[in-house]
C-alpha cells in the first residue's frame, strides 16, 4: 500500500506494514516532551498510574522555559514540581535555567531528536521536528503522563497535503515568511489533522532553521503535522549533534494526497499575518501606515543565531525609533553565547534593545514584554490571538526577524529592503 512520509513512520513504529488514513494505531514514542506549564498536570496524572519508573530515563525530556526564570510564585512552585519530579525518576535530559533554552529549539541543538522518530510533547508546536524528517506532534497533559508510563502513544493515521517547492528565497525573505504565505493561502484550518509534507528541489535551498519554522507553524493551519523530506542539509545538520542512527522515510510515488500545492520560493515577499489570526496576511507593500509601541525578536520560531545575524546586520549602526521598545530573546543558551562572542548583543544594546535570558516569555503573555491596552507589537513569535501578547485590545503582527529590525528603526511595519 502506498503510503506518505508520515505514515511510513507511523507504520514502522507500530509494528506493522501499512497504515491508511484514519486508521487507530499504538506507536512506540523515541521521546515524551514536557515544559513548565503542561509538565506538572501531566506528573499529577502520573503519579495516579502507579507505575514503578517511566518507561525510559533517556527518553524523557522536560524544559523550564515559559515562565522561566519564574515571573512569580505561581511559576516557581510549577517549576520546582517538575525538578523534584525529574530528581526522583533520574530524568536525564532535564534543562533548568542556566542549562534550558526554548524547548522547541533546543532539542534539536542537542540531538535529541533524529530522523524517522516519533515525538509527543505536551506543547503544540511539538511539530517543529518535522523538520528534520520525523513525526512529531503535540499532545495533552494526560497523554504526556501515558508516554511517560509506557512509552507508547495512541493516534488517528492523518491524511496530507503535499506542497512542492521550487526555486530560491530572495534577499531578506526567510522561512518565517513562507509558513505565513502558506497559511495565509489555506488558512487556519486549511490542513486540519493532516499531515503538510515538504518535498521538491526548493527543499535544498532552505537552510535547517528555516525548516524548523516551517514546521514549527504546521499547527497554525490546524495541521496534526509538518514534515520535510530528508536531504544531506538534515543529515549535516543532525550528525553534527548526535549519534543516534539516521532512519530516512521517503513517501512512496504513488502516495495518495488530498490536496497537491506547487511553491515559487523566488516569489514569495516578505510577509506579515494581522490581528488576530495567523491567516491574515498581507505581502510588505500592502501593510499600509501601522505604528508599533514594541517588537519582539525571538521564540522557538525565530530565535536562532542565523535570526538574530539578520536583525543586528538591519540595526548596526542605528537607532531604534524612539518610543519602541525592542526585545530580543536568543532561544538558547548556546545561541546567546554565539551571539556574545560574535557581536551581536553589543549592536543590539547600541541600537536600544534589551537582551533577556533564553525564554517563551512574551510570546505566550508569560512575562518579558507584556502589551497594555491598545498597544501594538510586530513579533516573530508564532500565534497572534486575541490577548495573546497582553491586554485583550492589544494587537500582534506576527513577522520575520527582517521585518521586525526594520520596523523597530522605524517605528511602523517596514520592509527590511528599505534600510539598505
Amino acid at each position: 500500500m502506498a503510503m506518505t512520509m508520515t505514515q511510513k513512520i507511523l507504520a514502522a513504529h507500530a509494528g506493522v506494514d501499512s497504515v491508511r488514513k484514519g486508521d487507530l494505531i499504538l506507536v512506540d514514542i523515541d521521546r515524551v516532551l514536557g515544559n513548565d506549564i503542561t509538565s506538572p498536570v501531566a506528573i499529577a496524572e502520573y503519579s495516579k498510574l502507579g507505575v514503578d519508573g517511566v518507561f525510559d530515563k533517556e527518553k524523557v525530556t522536560m524544559v523550564m522555559d515559559h515562565f522561566a526564570p519564574n515571573k512569580d510564585i505561581k511559576a516557581a512552585t510549577q517549576c520546582k514540581m517538575c525538578r523534584e519530579f525529574c530528581q526522583k525518576e533520574e530524568i536525564v535530559n532535564f534543562f533548568d535555567v542556566g542549562r534550558m533554552g526554548i524547548e522547541h529549539a533546543l532539542l534539536p541543538e542537542k540531538g535529541l531528536v533524529v530522523s524517522g522518530d516519533v515525538v509527543i510533547g505536551a506543547d503544540s508546536h511539538t511539530c517543529t521536528y518535522g523538520a528534520l524528517g520525523a513525526f512529531s506532534t503535540g499532545v495533552g497533559s494526560t497523554d504526556m503522563a501515558c508516554g511517560m508510563a509506557t512509552g507508547k502513544a495512541w493516534f488517528k493515521v492523518p491524511s496530507a497535503i503535499k506542497f512542492v517547492l521550487k526555486g530560491k528565497l530572495q534577499k531578506y525573505v526567510s522561512g518565517k515568511d513562507v509558513i505565513l504565505h502558506i497559511i495565509g493561502m489555506i488558512g487556519v484550518s486549511g490542513a486540519l489533522y493532516k499531515s503538510m509534507e515538504f518535498v521538491g528541489e526548493g527543499v535544498s535551498s532552505l537552510t535547517v532553521f528555516d525548516r524548523l519554522t516551517i514546521s514549527n507553524m504546521a499547527i497554525e493551519a490546524g495541521a496534526k503535522n509538518g514534515i520535510f523530506e530528508v536531504d544531506e542539509r538534515t543529515i549535516e545538520y543532525i550528525k553534527e549533534r548526535s549519534d543516534r542512527e539516521i532512519k530516512i522515510y521517503k513517501a512512496d510515488e504513488d502516495a495518495e494526497y488530498d490536496e497537491v500545492y506547487e511553491i515559487d520560493l523566488s516569489e514569495i515577499k516578505p510577509t506579515v499575518a494581522f490581528p488576530h489570526l495567523p491567516e491574515n496576511t498581507r505581502t510588505i507593500d500592502n501593510v499600509g501606515d501601522v505604528k508599533i509601541d514594541q517588537v519582539v525578536i525571538g521564540s522557538c520560531t525565530n530565535g536562532y543565531f542565523c535570526d538574530l545575524e539578520v536583525a543586528a546586520q538591519i540595526l548596526k549602526g542605528k537607532k531604534i525609533k524612539d518610543g519602541v521598545r525592542a526585545i530580543i530573546i536568543p532561544a538558547t543558551q548556546d545561541i546567546y553565547l554565539r551571539a556574545i562572542e560574535a557581536g551581536l548583543v553589543k549592536i543590539f544594546i547600541e541600537a536600544g534593545c534589551v537582551v533577556s535570558t533564553p525564554t517563551c516569555g512574551p510570546c505566550l503573555g508569560g512575562h518579558m514584554g507584556i502589551l497594555a491596552k491598545g498597544e501594538r507589537a510586530v513579533a516573530t513569535t508564532n500565534r497572534n490571538f486575541v490577548g495573546r501578547m497582553g491586554d485583550v485590545t492589544s494587537e500582534v503582527y506576527l513577522a520575520s526577524p527582517a521585518v521586525a529590525a526594520a520596523s523597530a528603526l522605524s517605528g511602523k511595519i517596514s520592509d527590511p529592503r528599505a534600510c539598505e
